[in-house]
């Protein structure tokens, strides 16, 4: 019995596995993009941002409608609009406009997925659902599924990409096989949202209140996680679409093989040390967040220098650094929101958490539109050089707002 109500959060974690990867198969094909659909830098970086722009919106509103609505119902909708999103995705590939549009869609699948279901499996991975879970289980759990299904859905597009048939067709393929197979095994998992018996429902409340987040003007969000969050993604986005761009004319048709890679890698390296980050933060006296910042300035400086000497293995070694990073900022500051939310704040909180966090995969496309004005080594060490204020804002925000 004690297996089985311990087993209850792997009947969610698929949906929000399939999720990240309809997120992040996309990612590896941007020189695909470029070399066949003859999408201009830019436009591949919009790309990206259009992304985003589906992304902070799923983010911010889903987390409210699963209070009302239940988590369940909320990742099941995710997964359908991640399905449709790979179609449009699959059968659009000359349209920009389309391609926009499919990869909006993918974003708001992505929001839900991230806000909805880390927040579901955080609930199911604490009583009454899950007994015998630590402490961290509830932060550890969904940033490793989440993890998982940036790197591998990366891994799997850009191999079927580089040596498949139909490379624009068959990863979104592979992924609607996934969302299917997901979609069956949410039918056992249960729901962690009740309404009791003389408890105001979800109509006692307007929607436009349920958006409200009273705790995002919490004193530690505003000066631990505020300064942190951009930068998760920020960095992650430049190990695996700033540096296969910098090294792409030397790679000719293994662009694609190489910026499958280096996502790999430094999601596969994200996901390697987030069951560390734990240990990390109990050694360091809850600072595991300096510590992936520290890292991230350490990569993004790697990264500056190789962009003047156009290293393969200095890029390489540039993504573990960033992906490492990436991995303990993500479940410190996880552990961040969950020690601040409590209840129905959770959901909302996790969700306004992420978007900060997804701003920062606008980067990318900040760097090309600056990059007629200065080299990448420039911006690249100037983005180092705000990491490194911002550290020192999160580090005098742990010492002023200590539990």
């Amino acid at each position: 019995m004690r297996a089985a109500r311990a087993a209850l959060w792997l009947r969610a974690a698929p949906a929000v596995f399939v999720l990240a990867w309809g997120g992040n198969h996309f990612t590896p094909l941007l020189s695909l993009y470029r070399d066949i659909g003859h999408y201009s830098v830019v436009s591949v970086d919009l790309f990206l941002a259009t992304y985003v722009l589906g992304l902070i919106p799923g983010l911010l509103i889903s987390g409210p409608l699963s209070d009302r609505y239940g988590r369940k119902l909320l990742t099941i909708l995710g997964v359908i609009l991640g399905i449709v999103a790979s179609v449009i995705l699959a059968l659009c590939f000359h349209s920009e406009i389309l391609m926009c549009a499919g990869r909006m869609l993918a974003g708001i699948g992505v929001g839900i997925g991230m806000a909805v279901g880390t927040s579901w499996l955080k609930e199911l991975s604490m009583p009454p659902f899950d007994k015998q879970a630590d402490a961290t289980a509830g932060a550890r759990r969904p940033s490793l599924i989440l993890t998982l299904g940036f790197g591998l859905g990366a891994g799997a597009s850009g191999i079927l990409a580089q040596w498949g048939p139909l490379p624009t067709m068959t990863p979104y393929i592979l992924h609607i096989v996934l969302s299917i197979l997901a979609l069956l095994a949410l039918a056992k998992a249960p729901e962690t949202v009740t309404l009791e018996a003389g408890q105001d429902g979800p109509q006692a409340t307007s929607l436009l209140d349920d958006l409200r987040v009273p705790l995002v003007g919490h004193l530690r969000f505003r000066r631990v996680v505020l300064p942190a969050a951009p930068w998760i993604f920020a960095t992650a986005g430049v190990a695996y679409a700033v540096i296969p761009m910098l090294e792409g004319e030397r790679l000719g048709t293994m662009q694609l093989g190489y910026a499958t890679l280096l996502t790999v890698l430094t999601l596969g390296t994200g996901a390697l040390v987030q069951p560390f980050a734990a240990r990390i933060n109990e050694a360091t006296g809850g600072r595991a967040l300096l510590v992936g910042m520290t890292t991230m300035i350490v990569g993004l400086i790697v990264t500056a220098i190789n962009a003047h000497y156009l290293s393969l293995v200095a890029g390489a070694v540039s993504a573990i650094l960033l992906g490492a990073s990436y991995g303990i900022a993500l479940v410190s500051g996880l552990v961040e929101i969950q020690r601040i939310a409590t209840g129905r704040d959770l959901a909302g909180l996790t969700g306004v958490f992420y978007s900060l966090s997804y701003i920062g995969f606008l980067l990318p496309m900040a760097l090309a539109g600056l990059a007629g004005f200065a080299t990448y080594t420039v911006l690249l060490g100037a983005c180092a050089v705000v990491c490194l204020l911002c550290l020192a804002l999160v580090s005098s925000g742990l010492r002023r707002t200590a539990f």
